[in-house]
């Protein structure tokens, strides 16, 4: 009976402590930074440190804010998403997403930028918002 008891507690230990990425739910989550709703879905971000603690953000000044805070040093996050812009809603790997800042675009927080996984995607918005190409290591030191 012991041996069945620890079973189950390991396991759910092991389901307690996963670390994965949560879907921003509009309209509900509040950014971690600002405390405001997360309204937009063309925006938002997501932390996830290495033992599953998450933290959610209308935008990317937001999060960079964060990233800088000290609040979670840099090698205990296990994942730095931000939403694809072209498809709303959908976390990507923010150190590998092409970024356009534009004025023109309309982030919650005035950022300007946008992420985006698809490089023609990128192409194509940053066309129509005249916007810059930016790196995530260029789009990290914006907002030191």
């Amino acid at each position: 009976m012991k041996k069945i008891l620890a079973s189950i507690i390991v396991c759910m230990l092991m389901i307690a402590c996963s670390v994965e990425p949560q879907p921003l739910d509009y309209g509900i989550d509040a950014c971690y930074t600002c405390k405001m709703t997360l309204m937009d879905p063309k925006f938002g971000a997501e932390i996830v440190t290495k033992k599953g603690k998450v933290y959610k953000f209308d935008d990317m000044n937001c999060m960079l804010s964060f990233h800088h805070s000290g609040i979670e040093p840099e090698e205990n996050m296990a994942y730095r998403l931000v939403i694809d812009f072209a498809k709303p809603e959908t976390l990507i790997d923010a150190t590998n997403s092409y970024y356009v800042k534009s004025d023109s675009i309309r982030s919650p927080m005035a950022s300007g930028i946008a992420a985006f996984n698809d490089e023609k995607e990128f192409n194509k918005i940053r066309k129509q918002y005249k916007g810059i190409l930016m790196s995530w290591g260029e789009v990290i030191t914006q907002f030191k």
